[in-house]
Parts: C-alpha cells; sequence; structure tokens
C-alpha cells in the first residue's frame, strides 16, 4: 500500500438488497492492482455480555442502536490513518459477539458494507463514494425467506412475523432516509451492470490521481 488516504467506499441498502454481492464485484475487480479490504457493518453489533440470553434474544437487529458506531468510528479511523485493527465478530447463535477476532490491515481500497453504511454523520463523512443499493422490497423479502430457510433454518411464518413487524418498520423509519447520501443510487443490486461499471471507472479515476 502507498503512503497516500486510502479510497473509502460505504454501501448501505436494505436487508438482502445487494450490498454484499457488489462488495465482492469490486474486490475482484481491484485485489489485483491494489491491496482492499472490507470493514462489515454486521460484525459491530453492541456487546451483550451483560444480558441473560433471553434478553439477548430480542435484539432488534434492524434498528441503529444495535450497532457499536463508536467502535466502528474508531477502527476505520485507525485504517486510513495506516494502522492495524483488530475487528470483532459476531455469533448469531448466541446473540452476542464472538471470541474470535479478526485482523484487518491499511490498504489502498477500504469498504464498509452494512445496512446503515451512510447513517451516521461521522462515518460518512470519512467516505469518499457513497453507494445506496436500492432494490424493491418485494425482491429483497423473497430473497431473505429463501436465504433464512436455507441457511438459518428457520420458519415461514416466523421470517414473515419478524419482517411485517421489524424489518420493514426500521427500513422504512431508519434506513430508507439514508438514500439522500448518497452518491451513486443503484437499482437492482448486482443485474446493474451499467451502474457498477460507472463505478468502477471512477474508484479507477481516483485511484489514479492518488
Amino acid at each position: 500500500m502507498n503512503s497516500e488516504k486510502p479510497i473509502v467506499i460505504g454501501i448501505a441498502g436494505g436487508t438482502c438488497s445487494g450490498k454484499s454481492s457488489i462488495a465482492s464485484i469490486l474486490i475482484d475487480e481491484f485485489r489485483y492492482t491494489k491491496s482492499i479490504s472490507i470493514i462489515k457493518e454486521d460484525d459491530y453489533y453492541k456487546d451483550q455480555s451483560h444480558l441473560p440470553m433471553e434478553e439477548r434474544a430480542k435484539t432488534n437487529y434492524d434498528h441503529p442502536l444495535a450497532f457499536d458506531f463508536d467502535l466502528m468510528y474508531e477502527h476505520l479511523q485507525k485504517l486510513i490513518a495506516g494502522e492495524t485493527i483488530e475487528k470483532p465478530t459476531y455469533d448469531y447463535t448466541v446473540h452476542n459477539r464472538s471470541d474470535v477476532t479478526e485482523i484487518v490491515h491499511p490498504s489502498d481500497v477500504l469498504i464498509i458494507e452494512g445496512l446503515f453504511a451512510l447513517y451516521t454523520k461521522e462515518i460518512r463523512d470519512l467516505e469518499d463514494i457513497k453507494i445506496f443499493v436500492d432494490t424493491p422490497a418485494d425482491i429483497r423479502f423473497i430473497r431473505r425467506l429463501k436465504r433464512d430457510v436455507k441457511e438459518r433454518a428457520r420458519t415461514i411464518d416466523s421470517i414473515t412475523e419478524q419482517y411485517l413487524t421489524t424489518v420493514k418498520p426500521m427500513h422504512d423509519q431508519f434506513l430508507e432516509p439514508t438514500k439522500q447520501y448518497a452518491d451513486i443510487i443503484i437499482p437492482q443490486g448486482k443485474s446493474n451492470t451499467v451502474a457498477i461499471d460507472l463505478l468502477k471507472t471512477k474508484i479507477n479515476s481516483i485511484l489514479s490521481q492518488s
């Protein structure tokens, strides 16, 4: 990595909108020419060790208060300053942070990916490119339904209830308004190849000037 400040890219969007897919496309695009790292917001859910299991299970993971944005901001500052961090990871089976941490090194390109990547002003101000992945609600719900049934062994009824009582209201109240901060809005996620190609071109342009 060079001594210049990395290009920082924030990728926000609703549940199952395609945030991770776009992040993966960018990683594949630049990994052979630039060092690149990713900070996933989900790893920064708050530590709940002080709560009994039954209380942890009630956590609303779609509310901004579930996240430790202060720690995330501190870690991002360190990475931008060229320092290595020890990032937490989260274990959904116990509704708490895992004992496992991950070492993340500073890089030329730093991606911040998560629901609320554009939510706090402090983190937005660190981002050179702010992206909102704007996929229709019905498509996002179907993707979430398939994912949670297959990967998390949940029932259709429980997924539907959570979506209607928590996920959708939180999206409408807290997440959708952050679209106004986006430099680029990408409808339809990774299938929007024109938008992704334009994004790659913009990143290349910034990197070539550094």
